[in-house]
């Protein structure tokens, strides 16, 4: 009967997204963490339930309980103003500064020009502005914009997406349900490009959609639902289409641009052709042509807070917090140097070995090698990771963006190498567990008769 199959996954579906809701609305937030902890880890284990009991779901009831159960885990993201990221504050201002025709790389929140442009929402006034979410700027003032003194860091895709949600309502609301918005578009392009329904729940059940992408609304989810669409494009072989799409990826945070080795895989075994040329141009003229009216405007300050913002995350030599892993077996100043040498190691691996038929199969490799190899401390980064795990079936590399969820909410170096060491072993043994399961020869049932050897 189908409600035997349906109704055990659609039970531990619902438990999920009660825990989400409860997590969004009464499970802590950045200034009071640990109730977070446990939350987490029970929005962690349903998660996983919900997963296995999915394989057990009919086939043709499996896309429209991943699509419902999608909008649900996105939707749990709604019920609460963001709590453990302030970024939506900083959308929401981009976004009202370029409806009044400035350009946020020219001018910073706190610049007096643009005062006119405040309100309570961005900038409480009478509060005491002591909630986790707010700091003074310079002047005094009371804001809830991180970094108010510095222009943005976000390149031109993510600040036209800004634009738009400004012109759709606005606030922080607003940005909220267009993460939403973002996340259920991506589960529905995961369902019609990687060929299993299954996996798409990867993405669309993952208790990270609903804190980084909806809750939190990042504005990684753009550039995620980018890279999966161009990703099917390249597979299906509409090179410009795909590299369109990859180049509108990169424009919205740069870090897609760890995807474009999985769209050419392959390429050094063969000789390149047209699409391997125009995917390219696609891409490059896509990104150019995406910071073409910004230059126009701003010049090189399109740039923004992004040289600084290497330096305050720990990026750059001479200030290093990051590459936990490497510096525990690497002097500091090595660091840097091996993970790259470690990184183009892998690229060439994918441009001779990779598959040109799943180009999410080389995305997710680098992608997710990176990640481990600077041990970011952002976890939303890692939506890009659980896109190509969604894509690609190899669910070991969600302990990636897990392990920058723990170090979110920890902090410290023991932290970042415990974390992103015990997601390297993760992503190391699932393989050959994996594949000793699959070598396993098959146990005769008791009572079986032997097979006859033919001669």
């Amino acid at each position: 009967m189908p409600t035997r199959t349906l109704l055990p996954c659609a039970l531990a579906l619902t438990a999920l997204v009660a825990a989400l809701a409860l997590t969004v609305t009464g499970g802590g937030t950045l200034a009071h963490r640990p109730p977070l902890y446990g939350w987490y880890a029970l929005d962690a284990a349903l998660f996983a339930l919900a997963l296995l009991l999915l394989r057990r779901v009919r086939a043709r009831q499996v896309a429209p309980l991943v699509l419902i159960g999608s909008v649900l885990v996105a939707g749990a993201g709604l019920l609460a103003p963001p709590r453990t990221s302030d970024d939506a504050y900083r959308y929401v201002w981009d976004g009202r500064v370029q409806a009044a025709g400035t350009s946020p790389y020219a001018r910073t929140p706190d610049d007096p020009a643009l005062a006119r442009l405040r309100d309570p929402g961005l900038f409480p006034v009478g509060d005491g502005c002591a909630a986790w979410d707010e700091r003074r700027t310079a002047a005094g003032d009371c804001t809830r914009i991180n970094r108010p003194a510095v222009h943005t860091v976000y390149p031109p895709v993510a600040e036209a997406w800004f634009l738009a949600e400004h012109t759709f309502g606005g606030g922080v609301r607003g940005v909220q349900v267009g993460g939403a918005l973002l996340a259920v578009a991506t589960t529905g392009v995961l369902l019609t490009v990687g060929g299993r329904s299954r996996r798409a729940a990867l993405w669309g059940w993952c208790p990270g959609i609903t804190v980084w992408a909806v809750n939190d609304a990042h504005v990684d989810t753009l550039g995620a639902l980018l890279m999966v669409a161009g990703a099917g494009c390249v597979a299906r072989r509409r090179a410009g289409a795909g590299g369109a799409l990859l180049g509108a990826a990169v424009a919205t945070k740069l870090l897609p641009a760890l995807a474009l080795p999985g769209a050419l895989s392959g390429l050094l075994a063969r000789r390149p052709g047209k699409d391997d040329l125009v995917l390219v141009a696609a891409a490059l003229g896509t990104f150019a042509a995406a910071y073409l009216p910004y230059v126009a405007a701003s010049g090189a300050g399109v740039l923004g807070y992004l040289p600084g913002y290497l330096r305050e995350e720990g990026y750059e030599q001479g200030h290093l917090d990051r590459f936990g892993l490497l510096r525990a077996v690497l002097p500091d100043r090595w660091a840097p140097w091996a993970a790259a040498l470690v990184l183009a190691a892998v690229v060439l691996w994918v441009l001779r070995r990779g598959d040109p038929h799943r180009p999410w199969r080389g995305a997710l490799l680098v992608t997710g090698t990176a990640l481990l190899l600077v041990a970011p401390g952002y976890p939303w980064y890692g939506l890009l990771v659980v896109a190509l795990v969604a894509l690609d079936g190899r669910w070991e590399w969600l302990a990636v963006p897990a392990a920058g969820q723990v170090l979110y909410l920890v902090g410290g170096e023991d932290a970042q190498r415990v974390a992103y060491g015990v997601a390297l072993v993760c992503v190391l043994v699932v393989p050959v567990l994996r594949r000793l399961m699959t070598a396993a020869p098959a146990r005769p049932t008791r009572g079986a008769r032997p097979e006859m050897t033919k001669v």
